[in-house]
């Protein structure tokens, strides 16, 4: 749980590199966003590991307003095992140099060490 989580916000949020994040996923696995609109600018919902390298490939190579940078050593999260051992739900309270922060929650179901679905709630 760990591992694959760690392994998981250093494929996406820190390196933003979308073949390192699909790898994660098993070939048929889901990387959903409920909370983001279908048509916004982030991926609502990929479907299988070439959509989401397409999908999230895409993300992070959209012309951006600058976003704040992450204040590693304030930032939080915890990981809570549940009663099913495919599944793990990660808390994270991300915090910004300047001011602010970000919360969200990721709920994960994995499958033979990958991630089989993704559910991460957050809003832009």
């Amino acid at each position: 749980m760990e591992q694959l989580f760690q392994r998981y916000i250093h494929a996406g949020a820190f390196s933003r590199d979308p073949d390192a994040l699909a790898a994660l996923f098993t070939p048929d696995g889901i990387l959903e966003a409920p909370l983001v609109p279908p048509a916004g600018p982030y991926p609502h919902r990929l479907e299988g590991r070439d959509a989401i390298r397409a999908g999230m490939a895409a993300w992070y190579a959209r012309p951006a307003a600058p976003t704040p940078a992450v204040d590693v050593a304030r930032s939080r999260y915890v990981l809570h095992a549940t009663a099913d051992p495919d599944v793990f739900i990660a808390e994270i309270d991300t915090a910004f140099t300047d001011a602010g922060g970000m919360s969200l929650v990721q709920i994960f179901r994995v499958r033979d060490g990958r991630i089989a679905h993704l559910r991460d709630y957050f809003t832009l």
